[in-house]
């Protein structure tokens, strides 16, 4: 290398080695902000580059927010358009354009949205999908429920619906019952009239027995209208007439089956009784209305009065 060349080398590198050494000792003075201060410093060198106006932003925003929270804005603002998290998440396209429900019977699906909380306010992204879990299962119907959120903009709720098995009237009260006698819910509405009626202590846990019972009427079956459960023991059913059917604590069924027969022949619930007795094995006891027996007493007086110019011994 020629001699002016070489010096120019030699001269650079000793540039290089002096710009290395005041950046290591620039970085060992300076702190979080920059420069840890330095009498020979100036302030303005000192100050990260930017952090008025910083300062200055920070500060009107939070006068802002301030007022927006004490003018009764941040309220309004909810009210119209929900928390201000999901407002922020939908304006990105993250809120919650279609909801896909499967598994309800018994339940709909505003009854799902509502229970869940689910509305035109929400966002997916902010959706606490174990919550909305929590309070679905939190419905007496609904046994299991799985969540599931589909980015960017869609819900999938699956839900195991509970089987109503049978109407529960207790104390005036009407329970919908499962077929294990687990009450399900109270009844508000006529959704489950269609369902077998039973009524009285732990005949909620003996509906099945009664539905088995009932299956046994024949065509009786569709008047049949409730079974009381009388001392946990034995039943008693309903005709759609009013009339009662007292049924033994043991052969029931088979009781069941003499008087479905007894009605086809001989039409006893067309008359004037209040009851039919089947307890015994070998005769039936009907309870007659007042009405009833107040005619049958009188026709039975008459029949005993002797005709006149008959002889009286």
């Amino acid at each position: 290398m020629a001699g002016p060349q070489l010096a120019d080398a030699v001269q650079g590198y000793g540039r290089a080695n002096v710009t290395v050494s005041l950046a290591a000792r620039n970085r060992s003075r300076r702190g979080f902000f920059g420069w840890r201060g330095s009498v020979s410093t100036p302030i303005e060198h000192r100050i990260p580059r930017g952090l008025g106006h910083g300062l200055a932003l920070g500060f009107f925003v939070a006068v802002a927010a301030v007022g927006f929270a004490m003018g009764g804005h941040a309220e309004a603002f909810r009210t119209e358009y929900g928390e201000p998290q999901h407002a922020f998440a939908r304006l990105l396209g993250l809120g919650i354009s279609r909801v896909e429900i499967k598994g309800v019977a018994e339940l709909d699906q505003r009854e799902i949205l509502e229970a869940a909380g689910i509305t035109y306010k929400t966002s997916l992204a902010f959706l606490d999908a174990s919550e909305v879990r929590r309070k679905l299962e939190a419905l007496p119907l609904v046994k299991e429920a799985s969540v599931r959120k589909l980015y960017p903009s869609e819900l999938a709720i699956t839900v195991k619906e509970r089987q109503p098995a049978a109407l529960w009237q207790k104390h005036g009260e009407l329970f919908v019952v499962a077929a294990d006698g687990t009450v399900i819910d109270r009844v508000v509405d006529m959704r489950f009239a269609r369902l077998p009626f039973v009524v009285g202590d732990g005949a909620n846990a003996r509906s099945a027995e009664y539905m088995a019972l009932i299956e046994r009427a024949g065509a009786l079956r569709g008047r049949i209208r409730a079974g009381t459960l009388e001392a946990g023991r034995r039943w008693t059913l309903k005709l759609d007439n009013g009339l009662d059917v007292k049924l033994p604590e043991r052969g029931a069924a088979e009781a069941l089956t003499r008087f479905a027969v007894l009605e086809r022949d001989s039409r006893l619930s067309d008359r004037d009784i209040l009851s039919v007795d089947m307890r015994q094995p070998d005769r039936i006891v009907v309870r007659q209305t007042v009405e009833a027996a107040a005619a049958r007493a009188e026709a039975l007086k008459k029949k005993a009065k002797p005709a006149k110019g008959a002889d009286v011994i």
